[in-house]
């Protein structure tokens, strides 16, 4: 720094002009030794002149400030001077500032600190729409001429746009931009200093532009005349075909809905829009018919959904095409003409009887025959049939209404050409009603009377029951008996039921009780009638009503227990008897079963024969103890030997049970050791092992299990096969022997 302060003052040294360094006045002596008029002088003091530099000065004087200076980086020094005094280097005044300012030059072009720029603007805006505003930086000094002084120009993007000079606001210059037409425009602004005079620096920037979409195209079809085609088995909901109506717009401006104008279209066919808001799609609405009608001729508007009001001069914002659909023909089956028959034949008809027809046709062609046939699962008891070729229904058995009211049959009709193609139809049938039942009480009746009470008294109402329902038929009428000798009286209420009354003379006491007769008729053609019993017992009877005794066969049950009560209460305590009976005897057999199982040998209950055998002569008639290995034999007992092919006289002795509780398990195992350690016990000729041939050859043993291992397993000496005998000559042929002569 002081090297600098002393560039700077050799450099005003040079300058006078710019500074100057005030000498204080002094005190003169008039001569030395002799005294004079004293002079004051000042304080020497710095005197500083504001002074400018050029930065990045190239005049051709020199200046020396050390270095080049930029503004942009540093604008202003501030710079401290001292005097000091040479000799002592002691100040010789307190420090003094002075500030050095750097002046500007035009050094530093425009630039856009925020470019490059992105703009959007709807499609069709007016002249003069603000798009954007962009913004340069000069980093000249706005206040020192006009290095900084700005003026915005469009180099590229007329005449579509245009931009304010001063403000850097562009906006449009033509009407009615289509977005259709372009979508995006790229614009670039010069922003130039100097206020735009030559000489100035410039920058650029760009700005891209991008046309907004507006609602400012109407729909409009491709063509004028869509022709689609339909199968007519195909059912409601089947889709047809696709319209769709383009429409140059983007997103919800392009949203459409399409509806049908023609009535005869709209009741055969509906059209909607699909997911995506831009297609029709034409779907069947019901069912189609070749023979009735082939083709279906309608129009089919399509319309935007949402519609701008600052656009409507350039609407109508619909369109309208004619859409064609043929109707294929495809098999069809059998159509009957009927959706479901209903029929109905009275009961008891005989068989035969004819019931009603059905009948179908088949579309495709009117004259191709038809068979039917009634589906066997619609009616199980065979209670009907039809006539193959003309669909007539017959009874084959009498019918019951009262079993029966409805039959509900399912009849298919096959086309004779194709049995592929067939049809069901719902057959019911309603069994009409006949006056052939005969009325009946609706219950057995069991009453009492006691033998308190006064003559007309109510004893007890008696309900009848008609099963049929046919006009008159389920009226009945009853009537008891008649005449003065008549112990009860039965007047008849005239809806289907009676009342038993007590007549004005009582009936006698007695033990056995009254049975009432009762007639019934129906009123049917003809008419039905029927005769039943009512029980009366005369009972002595409590103030209150209530049965003191009866007759005998009452005293065993209570008042009101009818017969038919007391049996089934008998008949379930017997049933309860049997049944302890029967559990107390299953348990008895179980526990004889087991007495028996620790007892006797199990093993002489099981016996396996894996060969025919001969009987008991086959068993005696050979010893096969001729045919065991005599080498390996157990050294017999002393002795008769035992026979293992005929029953011992003497069995065995058994082994003691162990001590304990019986166990089944345990048991079993110590039966089974048994038997495998005494021979004597069967089965004697089930399985028999020859290990042994016998001593008839010289050769020993054929069998591997008893052969011997000696020698490394190599057989003895052998002699010729020739010389085994006609036993072996077969053998002796395989082995390569030469057969002997016949003599």
């Amino acid at each position: 720094m002081w090297g600098l302060v002393r560039l700077l003052l050799a450099w005003l040294g040079g300058w006078g002009c710019m500074g100057r360094l005030a000498a204080p006045a002094r005190a003169w002596a008039g001569s030395r030794g002799a005294p004079g008029p004293v002079l004051l002088r000042n304080r020497r003091s710095w005197v500083w002149n504001q002074f400018f530099v050029i930065e990045e000065y190239a005049g051709p004087e020199p200046v020396l400030i050390g270095k080049s200076l930029d503004r942009e980086e540093k604008a202003q020094y501030v710079l401290l001077a001292q005097a000091v005094d040479r000799a002592s280097n002691r100040p010789l005044e307190p420090p003094s500032e002075f500030i050095i300012k750097v002046q500007d030059i035009n050094d530093n072009p425009p630039i856009f600190p925020l470019g490059p720029y992105h703009a959007t603007v709807p499609e069709m805006s007016n002249v003069g729409t603000s798009v954007i505003q962009v913004t340069a930086h000069d980093a000249d000094d706005p206040s020192y001429g006009n290095s900084a002084k700005l003026v915005y120009t469009v180099l590229d993007g007329l005449p579509f746009f245009s931009v304010d000079p001063q403000t850097g606001v562009i906006r449009t210059a033509i009407p009615n931009m289509d977005r259709e037409t372009q979508e995006e425009f790229l614009v670039v602004i010069q922003a130039k200093d100097m206020g735009g005079h030559m000489g100035g620096l410039s920058g650029s920037t760009t700005v891209t532009v991008t046309l907004s979409d507006v609602n400012d195209n109407p729909p409009k079809f491709p063509q004028s005349l869509y022709q689609f085609s339909v199968v007519e088995t195909a059912g409601p909901g089947t889709l047809v075909g696709r319209l769709r109506a383009q429409d140059p717009d983007l997103g919800d401006n392009a949203l459409m809905a399409y509806s049908i104008l023609d009535g005869e279209g709209s009741e055969a066919f509906s059209i909607s829009t699909d997911s995506q808001g831009r297609d029709g799609l034409l779907t069947v609405r019901k069912p189609l018919d070749f023979e009735t009608r082939r083709s279906y001729s309608f129009r089919v508007e399509a319309t935007n959904t949402l519609i701008d009001p600052a656009y409507l001069r350039r609407g109508p914002f619909k369109d309208v095409a004619s859409v064609r659909v043929a109707v294929q023909d495809a098999p069809e089956p059998p159509a009957f003409t009927q959706a479901a028959y209903y029929l109905a034949v009275s009961e008891n008809k005989a068989p035969g009887t004819l019931v009603g027809q059905v009948s179908a046709a088949d579309l495709d062609s009117p004259a191709s025959p038809i068979r039917y046939s009634i589906l066997p699962h619609s009616d199980p008891e065979r209670c009907f049939s039809i006539e193959p070729e003309d669909g007539t229904i017959r009874t084959v058995v009498p019918l019951d209404r009262e079993a029966r009211v409805w039959h509900n049959l399912t009849v298919l009709a096959t086309e004779l050409d194709s049995s592929a193609q067939a049809s069901r139809v719902q057959v019911a049938i309603q069994i009409l009603d006949e006056n052939d039942n005969a009325p009946q009480l609706a219950e057995p009746y069991d009453t009492f009377v006691c033998d308190s009470a006064v003559p007309g008294q109510l004893i007890q109402v008696i309900r009848a029951l008609d099963r049929d329902e046919v006009g008159n038929s389920s009226r009945v009428s009853l009537q008891g008996p008649l005449g003065p000798d008549a112990n009860f009286t039965v007047r008849d209420n005239r809806d289907g039921s009676a009342s038993l009354l007590l007549p004005s003379r009582p009936a006698p006491p007695r033990q056995a009780p009254y049975l009432v007769p009762i007639e019934l008729w129906d009123w049917g053609q003809p008419a039905l009638s029927s005769t039943a019993t009512v029980t009366v017992s005369v009972c002595r009877c409590r103030p209150d009503g209530s049965v003191a005794s009866c007759r005998p066969e009452a005293q065993l049950s209570p008042a009101g227990l009818s017969t038919g009560a007391l049996l089934a209460i008998v008949t379930c305590v017997g049933t309860l008897l049997a049944l302890v009976v029967l559990f107390v005897a299953l348990r008895r057999q179980k526990q004889e079963a087991l007495m028996v199982l620790e007892e006797e040998d199990v093993r002489e209950n099981i016996i396996t024969y894996d060969d025919e055998g001969g009987g008991e002569e086959d068993t005696e008639a050979f010893d096969i103890s001729a045919l065991q290995n005599p080498d390996g034999a157990v050294p017999p007992n002393p002795g008769p030997p035992a026979r293992r092919d005929v029953l011992p006289r003497a069995r065995a002795p058994r082994q003691p049970r162990p001590p304990g509780p019986a166990d089944v398990a345990q048991l079993l195992a110590l039966r089974l050791r048994e038997a495998d350690d005494d021979p004597s016990v069967p089965p004697y000729d089930s399985v028999q092992v020859y290990g042994y041939e016998g001593r008839g050859s010289s050769c020993g043993s054929l069998s591997s299990l008893g052969s011997g291992s000696e020698a490394g397993g190599a057989l003895g000496p052998a002699e010729p096969q020739d010389d085994w005998g006609p036993l072996f000559r077969t053998l002796a042929e395989l082995y390569g022997a030469k057969e002997p002569p016949t003599p």
